[in-house]
């Protein structure tokens, strides 16, 4: 059983994922055979007092890179962008990184 920790990797700290901040969009890397559905319960578990609104997911391939003759790929991952509801509280975590 796959426990809301398992569905979320890590959060997404860019350029782009803080200017989306203030219109309550927050990005997190998460788990490759993790569902909208099964995001957005993980989410507002790990965060009490948030409501997710919209989940929008990327999946993305692993570049194949060199290292001299030898050859080997990073491996695949996949991103969401969670929108959050109007009247949802803020997601703490990201607090003062702007």
């Amino acid at each position: 059983m796959k426990t809301a920790y398992d569905v979320i990797v890590k959060p997404i700290i860019t350029e782009r994922s803080m200017e989306q901040m203030p219109s309550k969009k927050y990005t997190f890397a998460v788990a490759l055979k993790a569902t909208k559905v099964e995001i957005k319960q993980a989410i507002e578990t790990v965060f009490p007092g948030v409501k997710v609104e919209k989940v929008a997911t990327m999946r993305y391939l692993g570049k194949v890179k060199r290292m001299g003759a030898h050859e080997g790929k990073r491996p695949d991952w996949k991103k969401a962008v969670v929108t959050l509801a109007a009247d949802s509280k803020d997601i703490a975590f990201f607090e003062g990184m702007q």
